[in-house]
């Protein structure tokens, strides 16, 4: 797939154009200065930009009585419903970007896996891919397999004017993991298993993965989105040497597909500490720390040239407020070590945390 070019006179809330060193900001003007863009992309910016992860959702009040029985899968598939929680904490927060609301498993269930979110547990999936036999099951995806993703972030792009929407999907390690273990793993035994005594199939098997998620990627961008944020929230279960052989190809060829589209690519992973160098070598702009290690060793890990994304703890919005603003203080001044920092939790915002507080954390960041 590839959008058509868009004139710049025309409609700056239309779907932007793909191609070309530009990219999706570059098409819209009213982007290309936004804080969260140019600190992705290592410039200077007016302010430190803040989002946080799973700020669509989770503790917002108004997103509880909005989903209240609603599957989490059928609400993913429903534009207006996916439209107003997108926008829940723009208004609540006045973050410097908005997150698609979705799921990273909605691209596999639109192309017909049997998969379940089931509270309390997760994605739990009716068949597990455990042999070659079973990778027939996963096709490629097209545009048509998600209209209402098209539909949501056409009109997200033009509600929210100049504020930035990021979209995003799972890579192929974690939705590997989640097909061969079933549903959430500690330990992911059975995973490992696969790619140690079968290379052949697991290879396979996350080479249709990325080539599922490049699919979905892509219509999010040619739709409309400003940067795209690639979730491996369960690399860290690798060490550095499992991680080369068999992740880092298949999330390279992810990321690499979106080199020339001018939008921001966020690489992130959790308890990845060890991994980050090797994660900046898949080709991000925008590396995510989790809250484990600080900031500007994080960028030294990481090397020149890339911004960081992070890492407050999310634990401490329950700190008193002198102990959360030294905190993000310190977050922000280790940030600034970095090539472009963009304020961010070390990981998703907890349901118990109350919005308030984050609002407060927003007005901190960008006081700093």
């Amino acid at each position: 797939m590839c959008a058509a070019a868009v004139d710049p006179a025309a409609d700056p809330t239309e779907p932007s154009g793909t191609s070309g060193a530009g990219g999706a900001f570059g098409a819209r003007p009213e982007l290309r200065d936004a804080p969260f863009l140019r600190a992705c992309r290592g410039e200077p910016a007016e302010h430190v930009p803040v989002w946080f992860m799973r700020q669509a959702g989770r503790a917002l009040p108004e997103y509880r009585r909005l989903r209240a029985g609603t599957a989490m899968l059928d609400s993913c598939r429903d534009p207006d419903m996916v439209t107003e929680i997108t926008l829940q904490p723009i208004r609540r927060f006045r973050t410097d970007a908005a997150i698609l609301f979705s799921d990273i498993v909605l691209p596999l269930v639109a192309i017909g896996v049997d998969i379940d979110i089931v509270a309390g547990v997760g994605p739990v999936v009716a068949e597990p891919i455990r042999d070659g036999a079973a990778l027939a099951r996963l096709r490629p995806l097209a545009g048509d397999d998600v209209p209402y993703v098209t539909e949501a972030v056409h009109t997200l792009v033009r509600e929210l004017g100049p504020t930035p929407l990021i979209g995003f999907a799972g890579a192929p390690f974690t939705l590997a993991s989640y097909l061969v273990e079933g549903g959430p793993s500690r330990t992911h035994a059975r995973t490992k298993q696969l790619m140690y005594s079968a290379p052949q199939v697991w290879h396979e098997l996350a080479d249709r993965l990325a080539d599922i998620t490049i699919g979905y990627l892509r219509v999010q961008v040619d739709a409309g989105v400003s940067a795209l944020q690639l979730f491996d929230s369960w690399a860290g279960a690798l060490d550095e040497a499992d991680y080369r052989r068999y992740v880092l190809p298949h999330s390279r060829r992810v990321l690499e597909a979106f080199a020339g589209d001018g939008v921001p690519r966020i690489h992130f992973g959790v308890n990845t500490g060890e991994l980050l160098a090797v994660m900046a070598e898949a080709g991000a702009d925008v590396v995510g720390v989790d809250w484990r290690v600080p900031l500007d060793e994080a960028a030294h890990r990481i090397g020149p040239g890339r911004a960081v994304q992070g890492n407050l703890d999310p634990t401490a919005v329950f700190a008193p407020r002198d102990v959360l603003a030294e905190k993000v203080h310190d977050v922000c001044s280790r940030g600034a070590k970095a090539d472009g920092h963009v304020f961010n939790l070390g990981h998703g915002v907890l349901p118990e945390t109350d919005p308030d507080v984050l609002a407060h954390i927003v007005e901190l960041v960008h006081d700093f």
